[in-house]
């Protein structure tokens, strides 16, 4: 998982010298205590750094060139105590690289209603000082984050903690490698994408590897290691008889414990953070890496199955950004429908490869057949997910943009009980509901495979895509079908013209 510790978010306040040298103090000083407010909050996952307050162009940019460069800083919050007068920041602007959000507050929160004089007023203008900032960044066209509210009050500190979370994600992906071992399922379409245009927007560095090269790591795995890890399985997992040591299926659970330790080696090694396989590109292996694709996802890496590099990146980026929040995030495949009018449903699985951060009770390590791909029975984890809000996220590349699909899920209890589900699996209620839910998605293009969430919201998603410039469509409760329709050819009109602009 990214290192939380390494990356600071700076706090930039502007002003003026027109107020004079002791509300210029003043400011700066409120600032101080905005910044040990957000930090003592609790919320926020990295350092809030304070910054003196900007007064003049060079100012501005002076410390936007600086947080561009700084290889810990990864956004900034930028706040207009008093009058900050706008052409003062295009500079700074046009040369800041990191996300930053625009916080509309005040340090006081009520009114001095018996004392309030033109002191006061000259000092917390904030109200008007920040449409001045607004207009600003509208007019150059800049995507950025506007939290309105008081700095204290704990809603507008989740927003802050969201942003903040969303930079991170954003951070980690302008240096993320993604091995793919093998090549894309084939004859696939959703699969495919522009990787060179991957990079330019996302910074995602997409590198493919014969299975070979995964074989040769395999190879120096020592029989000590698998013991020592089999150890592992035996503590946190449910192992089932058969796969227990001296019986039938031990050695199939080895196998994957071989593979689980080269993996981590080839991706450390390489300094990969997601990874793909394809039960098509095999040759060397005698099984598809199941409990290991499964450990791996665990340990914070993005997955992607049958070469799907998009969402094995999206995957990665969502763990990031969820890194100590409640509730896992896993690779996922719609995979089949529950149809009765009275209580539609969808059951979410794949061949093996389901993250078991989201699993509500301890997995159960099995070896079962797989079916498909002529090699032997791979163990894999098997549990049903935990309940409750979740959201499944896709990227999809339409040619001439990338668009990040979310449809919000209520995700329940299965309706009976799945003795014979050799998988892992999530069963869910799309919003609005699965007829509007599943029609919007195919409308928009949403693909098979997703990123299944059970810790983030729509608005981190939402938050990432405007960093990157991409479309963004979200299918959640005020879904409709026909206006859904109409936004995506809305959405083809002005990405074609956005380029012009």
């Amino acid at each position: 998982m990214a290192d939380f510790k390494q990356m600071e978010i700076w706090f930039v306040t502007g002003s003026q010298h027109l107020y004079g040298p002791k509300t210029l103090q003043q400011v700066d000083e409120d600032s101080s205590k905005i910044v040990d407010g957000l930090n003592a909050s609790g919320k926020i996952p990295v350092p809030v750094i304070f910054k003196p307050v900007v007064k003049t162009p060079d100012e501005i940019l002076d410390i936007c060139v600086q947080a561009s460069a700084d290889k810990n800083c990864i956004g900034i919050i930028t706040w207009m105590h008093t009058f900050s007068p706008a052409k003062m920041w295009i500079g700074g602007l046009k040369a800041l690289s990191k996300p930053y959000m625009h916080l509309h507050t005040q340090f006081n929160r009520d009114l001095p209603w018996s004392d309030i004089d033109m002191d006061y007023m000259n000092l917390h203008q904030s109200a008007h000082g920040g449409r001045e900032y607004g207009f600003i960044n509208a007019r150059m066209r800049k995507n950025r984050k506007v939290v309105v509210g008081h700095w204290a009050d704990p809603k507008v500190q989740d927003q802050v903690a969201m942003w903040c979370r969303t930079a991170t994600g954003w951070a980690d992906s302008q240096a993320l490698r993604v091995a793919r071992f093998g090549d894309n399922m084939r004859e696939v379409a959703v699969t495919e994408g522009d990787k060179v245009e991957a990079q330019i927007k996302f910074g995602w560095q997409i590198s493919a590897f014969g299975v070979g090269d995964l074989v040769a790591y395999i190879e120096q795995v020592t029989d000590a290691e698998v013991n020592e890890l089999y150890k592992e399985y035996e503590a946190q997992y449910e192992v089932a008889e058969n796969c227990k040591p001296g019986r039938e299926f031990h050695e199939n659970v080895r196998v994957q414990a071989r593979y689980e330790i080269a993996l981590k080696r080839f991706m450390k090694d390489g300094n990969f953070k997601a990874f793909t396989t394809n039960f098509e590109n095999l040759t060397g292996l005698s099984q598809l890496p199941g409990l290991a694709s499964q450990r791996l996802m665990e340990a914070g890496y993005g997955f992607g199955a049958e070469g799907d590099w998009k969402q094995a990146a999206l995957l990665r980026i969502v763990k990031t950004m969820s890194a100590g929040m409640k509730g896992g995030s896993s690779f996922m495949e719609d995979y089949t429908y529950h149809m009765d009018s009275a209580n539609e449903a969808v059951l979410g699985a794949h061949m093996l490869e389901i993250c078991p951060t989201i699993a509500a009770k301890k997995p159960r390590l099995e070896v079962q057949p797989l079916g498909i791909g002529g090699k032997d029975a791979p163990a894999r984890l098997i549990f049903e997910s935990a309940t409750g809000d979740a959201l499944n996220v896709t990227m999809i590349d339409m040619g001439n943009r990338f668009r990040l699909i979310a449809n919000t899920l209520e995700v329940i209890e299965p309706l009976g009980k799945m003795p014979k589900l050799p998988v892992a699996s999530a069963f869910w209620k799309p919003a609005p509901n699965l007829a509007d839910g599943a029609a919007a998605w195919i409308y928009a293009g949403g693909t098979h495979h997703s990123v299944f969430t059970l810790a983030l919201t729509p608005d981190f998603i939402e938050t990432f895509a405007e960093y990157a410039d991409v479309e963004y469509v979200i299918i959640d409760k005020n879904t409709k079908v026909p206006e859904l329709k109409k936004e995506l050819k809305w959405n083809e009109v002005y990405y074609l013209l956005a380029k012009g602009i």
